[in-house]
């Protein structure tokens, strides 16, 4: 018999490995290769949706932080939490049943402190899931001075401030520090406190069961012997609610900032039954448009402006004057607080959003490249492009000869945001990824600002074989961009004060005029406005 018990004790422990191997690795797959990699699926999916709203109010260490290490704590949830809950709760299941089985009031009696340690628990709860929240906000703010560091080496750099931008993340880093030390102190005070609750059962087991035993109501060795050592099993998975309460505030905490990035609203999206915009004129009619990116602070105040197929317009205006603000609103980057913008005679908010942006390019005033080929970045917008429109989008952007001499021509790998790149190539690479989806409004954000007068005339050169037979919109200031278009429309404050063409408003006393004049330092400008009679008989 003794023989026959030893080998199931051994078979039993093989067995036990081979299910805690099979158990583990069944977990791991789970996790990494299911839980974790297809919520940073969707949690990126999700950011590729999010409108321009969304971001305004994030920064990049948060959504850094939340895609990263948040989706982490899900899986400590997985792995710590919700596994280690459902051997817990099993585990006391059997063991208080058996407890029971031995003896219903000696069991009642050695469980009395199951309700304090339900407060406990609760209490904890409360004290620490502020503090995890604290903690991530920390983190993001170091993560974000970490980037910034990154994305601003140049600035650091250029004025010698390593020292202090170090003794600054070290802060951070530090704020962090002091605030896990916070949260393990309580940790430090709640585990040993449960551990304490747990053996006044035991106390109470060697004064209740011992008398019990003495009045022969239960057995020594079947009875308390055997109830000790179920209630120290008992015990022991009591004591795993303290590390199990812990993981739920830490995992939770980063759980509810992934989902509040899942749960969030698109901002802008297609509607239910959606308008396909197959073919595009391009006349566009803002009507009584005001914007606001925060609310009560309108941006731009009751714009109306027709702008036919085909027509050139320059908009010009002091910074804040709200110009980049009414380009994002055409292609339904942000809605107006107020109005509506139209496209060929249909309210944008009717149509499929991405058959609109189909029809609407852009050159940002930064323009953003990827650590890719040239080519790809060039057919970003129309990855089925042809090598020959490619080159045609490209030379009409006067990139062709530049590119030609980059070590692989159009398969030159870019650094990061295209680093290797001057200013006023990377804003061609820009504008001839715009050209290259032939779209029929053509939306130009400052884009001569970042560039030398030489290539500031082949940008021009460009914009003019550009715009035609398409709407175009300009941001811009130099007067050699501006007299190019067909009409100018002058923003103050958001609101249009003035609007016509450059003869017009360069003969009226007004704030066109007045930025005109700025420029006079400038001697293509000075050549320009010596053309125009009127203007110099007013500064004689």
């Amino acid at each position: 018999m003794v023989l026959v018990i030893s080998g199931l004790v051994i078979l039993s422990a093989l067995l036990r490995t081979v299910l805690n191997w099979l158990a583990g690795n069944t977990l791991a797959r789970l996790v990494h290769r299911q839980v974790v990699a297809d919520l940073q699926a969707a949690v990126y999916s999700k950011l590729q949706y999010l409108g321009f709203r969304f971001f305004d109010q994030q920064s990049t260490g948060a959504i850094i932080n939340r895609a990263t290490g948040d989706i982490q704590a899900i899986r400590t949830f997985v792995e710590t939490v919700l596994i280690q809950t459902l051997v817990t709760f099993i585990s006391l299941v059997v063991y208080l049943s058996y407890m029971l089985l031995i003896d219903v009031k000696l069991t009642l009696a050695c469980l009395a402190t199951l309700p304090v340690l339900w407060m406990a628990c609760i209490i904890f709860s409360r004290m620490v899931h502020p503090e995890y929240l604290k903690n991530r906000d920390l983190f993001d703010r170091m993560i974000l001075t970490l980037v910034e560091c990154v994305q601003g080496v140049n600035v650091i750099k250029g004025f010698a401030r390593e020292d202090e931008m170090g003794r600054r993340f070290r802060a951070e880093n530090q704020a962090v520090r002091r605030q896990k030390q916070r949260i393990f102190w309580r940790v430090s005070i709640f585990t040993p406190s449960i551990d304490l609750l747990t053996q006044v059962n035991v106390a109470v087991l060697l004064l209740y069961g011992g008398k019990l035993v003495i009045d022969g109501s239960i057995p020594l060795g079947a009875g308390l012997v055997v109830f000790a050592g179920l209630l120290q099993q008992f015990s022991n998975q009591v004591s795993m609610v303290a590390q199990i309460a812990n993981g739920v505030q830490e995992s939770l905490t980063g759980a509810g900032r992934v989902f509040e990035i899942l749960d969030a609203p698109l901002g802008v999206s297609s509607p239910k039954e959606p308008t396909l915009l197959v073919r595009c004129k391009g006349d566009v009619h803002l009507d009584q448009v005001s914007f606001d990116y925060v609310a009560g602070e309108s941006v731009l105040k009751d714009v109306n402006l027709h702008i036919g197929a085909g027509e050139c317009v320059a908009i010009v205006g002091e910074t804040g004057s709200g110009k980049s603000a009414l380009l994002s609103l055409i292609p339904r980057f942000y809605d107006p607080s107020r109005g509506t913008v139209r496209l060929d005679g249909i309210d944008i908010r009717q149509l499929e959003l991405q058959s609109l942006r189909r029809h609407v390019s852009v050159v940002f005033q930064e323009s953003f490249l990827f650590s890719d080929t040239v080519a790809a970045n060039i057919c970003f917008g129309h990855p089925e492009a042809s090598p020959e429109a490619m080159i045609a989008a490209a030379k009409a952007a006067r990139a062709h000869e530049f590119i030609e001499a980059l070590p692989q021509g159009y398969q030159t790998v870019l650094g990061e945001s295209g680093v290797d790149l001057s200013g006023g190539q990377r804003q061609r690479l820009a504008i001839a990824r715009a050209l290259l989806t032939n779209p029929s409004v053509l939306l130009l954000d400052d884009p001569t600002a970042s560039i030398d007068p030489e290539t500031e005339h082949e940008i021009l050169t460009a914009i003019e074989s550009a715009i035609q037979g398409r709407t175009t919109f300009i941001v811009a200031h130099r007067l050699s961009t501006l007299r190019r278009a067909d009409r100018i429309v002058v923003l103050e404050k958001g609101r249009i004060v003035q609007l016509g063409t450059h003869a017009e408003l360069i003969n009226q006393d007004g704030a066109y005029r007045r930025a005109a004049m700025l420029q006079m330092v400038d001697d293509e400008s000075r050549r320009i406005l010596a053309l125009e009679a009127n203007v110099v008989e007013a500064l004689a």
